[in-house]
């Protein structure tokens, strides 16, 4: 029991991303629309960030977390690289959303 109730803490650690809580009315918004077919999110910003949420759930890590604190690090590292690519999709998703609103049509442009 202990094991899932440190995975438990860390993943609320991961999920206190600058603006995460912010932003899940537009991140469940996002997951209708993707739902529905309406919108098409990039790979790396929406597959990778769940898989990620996926991995640190489960109990098959690359580093067991029997192991102190490094068996909990390893997820922990993969949500912390996993949560820009999630936040940045969420904008890439609310700039279409306005844009349908208005009746604009988007183009996406990857800056660098």
């Amino acid at each position: 029991m202990a094991l899932k109730t440190s995975k438990i803490r860390l993943i609320q650690e991961a999920f206190r991303h600058k603006g995460f809580i912010q932003k899940l009315p537009d991140l469940f918004r996002m997951v209708k629309f993707i739902s529905k077919g309406d919108y098409k999110p990039d790979l790396k910003g929406f597959i990778l960030p769940g898989l990620a949420l996926i991995y640190a759930i489960s109990p098959i890590d690359v580093i067991p977390d029997w192991f102190p604190i490094v068996g909990q690090m390893d997820d922990l590292a993969v949500l912390a690289l996993a949560m820009p690519a999630l936040m940045k999709e969420v904008e890439k998703f609310l700039i279409w959303e306005d844009g349908r609103k208005n009746g604009m049509k988007t183009i996406d442009v990857e800056a660098q």
